[in-house]
């Protein structure tokens, strides 16, 4: 399971928030982000500036803002909800960890069917 491939498609629809994400490309590019941000704290520990560390982070987080909101959007809708329950507290967590909606739904084809 690497998740580099998952990372990358993520990337690419950077600004894509139709259609549906399977579970494994939404924790995969969360994981990828919680990964890429613990280096960038490392890397930036050595800095004596705290405003120039929580900058550096900032930018970094803020670059992937837009390409995670479009894969949760996504991922709501292959479980078969509108993309806004994103925005409702711990009810999207449930739903990102329910299993795809089997077949196409009003967001398109089931993204398990497509890779078989």
């Amino acid at each position: 399971m690497n998740p580099i491939p998952w990372f990358l498609k993520c990337l690419k629809n950077y600004a894509n928030f139709n259609g549906r994400a399977r579970r494994r490309e939404c924790w995969l590019f969360l994981l990828s982000i919680w990964v890429i941000s613990f280096v960038v704290a490392m890397c930036t520990a050595f800095i004596d500036s705290e405003q120039t560390r929580n900058a550096i982070s900032s930018l970094v987080q803020l670059a992937f803002l837009l390409p995670w909101l479009a894969v949760l959007a996504r991922r709501m809708h292959d479980v078969g909800k509108s993309g806004w329950f994103m925005l409702v507290p711990f009810y999207n967590i449930y739903l990102a960890v329910l299993d795809s909606v089997p077949g196409p739904n009003q967001y398109g084809p089931a993204p398990k069917d497509v890779l078989r």
